[in-house]
């Protein structure tokens, strides 16, 4: 097998502005797998904050050997392989798994979600996220939301209230909050839980700093609404610990280093009882889809990638009613502009 990669810049619409950090773009490495006149696509989003770069990815990359990649793939042992490369870069590990599960797809002539085995018609809207900005600002891209059923909000200043009522004054559709663990005051956290519940949002996602395992757990005690885990949730090991301290977990391919964990993920989140969102970075529509794939197996999806960015190289996924429609094209799915 050929493993060829690009690195590539994706540009935002506005700055993306969460509790502590703020960007423009973000680096992404696009990543190709030939076989038997087959290629599966892959990416890698590369949000600065994880620690991940161009660099390190084309690092990683070197010491691949894509010959171990045998069909049929035995996922298990792949990325048993890749972590034994390097503990850490789940974004670059990503990368290779999605685009072998794309190549895997185009083999057996089947799409993703069906080999996932997901079912369409369980496929739940999808929210469209929206960073902390200035007033004006924000109230324009809540402006461009429309056509989406769900709103996600990013929160974790002293705006967080005023933010709220911007979104009310223009919608009512139901809001998801993530506060990226901004917030630090268990009983005023808690107070604003029950506030932000009376305005209609469904679910706060990391509230308080992820290694404040008592504070979260206190949250999730007291919580009207559900309170979900995500910086605090990476990987298939952090799941068990995720079980007596949120109500469920947010699982994103860039954190868990593929589709093949992330399912691992969504079946040991459903064994624990514990509800799923499934998310993702900044991402083309190649990861997006990826993700989609096994959005119908969750309770909640944020997959807004290929709507916030302006040089996607990828068509837009098929979107209609707020929801992804999945292609029964081989694979993800994936088309060229």
């Amino acid at each position: 097998m050929k493993l060829t990669y690009q690195p590539f810049e994706l540009k935002l619409k506005h700055p993306f502005t969460i509790a502590r950090f703020s960007r423009m773009s973000t680096p992404i490495m696009l990543v190709q797998i030939e076989h038997e006149d087959h290629t599966g696509y892959g990416e890698a989003s590369m949000v600065p904050y994880m620690g991940e770069s161009h660099e390190s990815a084309a690092a990683f990359l070197s010491k691949v050997d894509s010959n171990r990649f045998q069909f049929p793939f035995n996922f298990g042992e792949i990325i048993n392989y890749l972590d034994s490369i390097a503990p850490d870069n789940p974004a670059i590990k990503a990368a290779i798994d999605i685009a072998l599960h794309d190549l895997e797809g185009k083999l057996l002539n089947k799409p993703c979600w069906q080999l996932a085995g997901s079912d369409p018609a369980l496929m739940p809207v999808s929210s469209y996220t929206i960073g902390i900005d200035e007033p004006d600002v924000f109230l324009k891209k809540v402006k461009e939301a429309e056509g989406f059923k769900v709103i996600k909000v990013k929160l974790g200043r002293d705006s967080d209230k005023e933010l709220i009522n911007i979104i009310r004054s223009v919608t009512d559709v139901p809001i998801y909050v993530d506060a990226n663990q901004g917030w630090t005051d268990r009983q005023q956290s808690l107070d604003m839980i029950h506030w932000l519940q009376q305005q209609g949002v469904v679910l706060v996602e990391q509230p308080m700093l992820k290694t404040d395992f008592a504070g979260n757990a206190w949250l999730t005690e007291r919580s009207p609404i559900p309170i979900i885990g995500d910086e605090a949730v990476q990987r298939l090991a952090d799941v068990e610990k995720a079980k007596d301290v949120y109500h469920g977990i947010n699982v994103k391919l860039m954190k868990s280093a593929g589709m093949y964990e992330a399912k691992q993920m969504i079946l040991k989140a459903r064994e624990l009882g514990l509800k799923v969102l499934i998310g993702c970075m900044s991402e083309t529509s190649c990861a997006s889809l990826a993700a989609a794939a096994l959005a119908p197996l969750c309770d909640w999806v944020d997959i807004d990638g290929p709507f916030l960015t302006t040089n996607n190289p990828y068509k837009t996924p098929d979107f209609k009613d707020g929801k992804y429609e999945l292609s029964r094209a081989p694979g993800l799915g994936l088309s060229s502009k």
